[in-house]
């Protein structure tokens, strides 16, 4: 069994996996650390004094000092951001203005919540754009089916293009208000989870399944799609087997963004059904600016998708081998 005390340290170097963890690690690095900063200032330029807010206006200005130096904001900021910095590496996200809890356990109570709600509305999403992109792609290769595309792309555009927001108030006023199936606000059981899901899906499914079809007509054209025709085989085996696989690279990297918004479009999303999210939580804490938990959030955000991203390049190194050999 080779160990890699025998593995010439130049052949680590040359290995193209090698060289892409290193690659990968390195941005993770800065975009982290990119994060971190920005988090920090952009809460710390942010005008006026949190510590006022929340205190209110008839608290003396002993005791808005006495707290002001507890939580270190008489400090510089370079102190405040070294500590911040340790803070956040340590575990240590600081305490809630309002609440006067740990930060972690509110990010904890709250990010299962909204990590839940986007996965499932991009799994929802997925399940509906690719075989519905598929589909469409078969049914108008060639120019086929004129009607059929024109109508799949303009209804597909107008999906797209509409905010997540303005989707929400209409499912809500739809389902909620004018028919009464759905719940509208809260999570109380499995029901709850349908209009949030829909209204975080819909868009991305929009532009997924047209990206699957651009994909899906190219793929046809190629000539090992028609080498399998020429050998008669089943038309379930030509698009299933052998046109679909290769139309998932694309595929796979435009899901990891859309993944990426919905985490970002759950803020807007949870508010219109009141949530008990990540999302309404940041709201709710800029109103109130208690900064430490704004700055939590924003970081988990952004880490979210860093890690979104990181697990896109890594599936795609999986499944084309190819690429991190062109990047080296």
């Amino acid at each position: 069994m080779t160990s890699l005390e025998t593995v010439p340290a130049g052949a680590l170097v040359d290995n193209p996996w090698v060289r892409f963890a290193v690659r990968r690690l390195g941005r993770i690095v800065v975009s982290v650390w990119v994060l971190l900063t920005a988090a920090f200032l952009m809460i710390h330029l942010v005008p006026g004094d949190p510590v006022r807010t929340v205190l209110g206006p008839t608290a003396t200005a002993e005791v808005v000092a006495a707290k002001r130096q507890a939580l270190g904001l008489n400090d510089p900021l370079w102190e405040q951001y070294v500590h911040y910095v340790r803070g956040v590496l340590t575990g240590d996200l600081g305490t809630a203005l309002t609440t006067n809890l740990p930060v972690s356990q509110v990010i904890g109570q709250r990010l299962p919540t909204t990590a839940t709600l986007a996965v499932l509305a991009f799994l929802l999403a997925a399940a509906v754009s690719i075989p519905l992109g598929v589909f469409m792609g078969v049914l108008t290769r060639g120019g086929r089916a004129r009607r059929a595309e024109l109508s799949f792309t303009s209804i597909s555009v107008v999906l797209a293009a509409l905010p997540e927001f303005l989707v929400a108030v209409g499912l809500v006023y739809v389902f909620g208000v004018s028919l009464g199936w759905l719940p509208v606000a809260g999570r109380s059981g499995a029901a709850s989870y349908v209009l949030p899901v829909v209204a975080l899906a819909i868009g991305p499914a929009a532009v997924l399944s047209r990206i699957v079809r651009v994909e899906m007509l190219g793929v046809l054209q190629a000539d090992y799609v028609r080498t399998a025709r020429a050998k008669r085989l089943p038309a379930a085996a030509v698009y299933l087997k052998h046109a679909l696989p290769n139309t998932l690279t694309a595929t796979l990297t435009l899901g990891g963004l859309l993944l990426s918004a919905m985490v970002a479009g759950t803020v807007l999303v949870e508010n219109v059904f009141a949530w008990p999210g990540l999302g309404t939580t940041m709201v709710s804490s800029i109103l109130a600016r208690d900064y430490p938990v704004v700055q939590a959030i924003v970081l988990v955000y952004g880490l979210g998708v860093l890690i979104v991203n990181l697990l896109v390049d890594v599936a795609l190194a999986v499944l084309d081998p190819r690429s991190t050999i062109r990047e080296s």
